[in-house]
C-alpha cells in the first residue's frame, strides 16, 4: 500500500472507530504473519505490558500464524498507531 493510500485508509478508519465505540474500548487486532518464532515473538511485544490476551493460530500448512490481540485501548488514534507500529517493524505482516 502507498503511503497516500495507507493515510487515507487510517483516517477513513480513525472516522469509523470514533463513529462505533466508547473510548476507552476493547479492540481486537488480527494480523497474519510468517510462521516463525521470532515474528510472532515481535508482533506479541508491541503489545506486551498492556494486559493484552493474545492467542494464535497456525495455518494448516504451517506456513502462517494468525495472531489475535485483545486489548483496551484508549481512542483511535492509539488503535492507528499500533497498526504503524506493527506495519512497520514487523516484516512480512498482513493487518486485518
Amino acid at each position: 500500500m502507498s503511503k497516500e493510500n495507507a493515510e487515507a485508509f487510517y483516517k477513513k478508519l480513525k472516522i469509523k472507530l470514533k463513529d462505533t465505540s466508547n473510548w476507552p474500548s476493547k479492540y481486537l487486532y488480527k494480523f497474519i504473519v510468517p510462521s516463525k518464532p521470532q515474528k510472532i515473538k515481535q508482533v506479541e511485544d508491541i503489545f506486551d505490558n498492556m494486559g493484552a490476551v493474545i492467542q494464535t493460530k497456525t495455518s494448516s500448512k504451517g506456513t502462517y500464524t494468525s495472531v489475535s490481540i485483545n486489548v483496551i485501548m484508549a481512542n483511535p488514534d492509539a488503535v492507528i498507531e499500533k497498526y504503524k507500529e506493527v506495519g512497520n517493524q514487523v516484516e512480512g505482516v498482513i493487518s486485518l
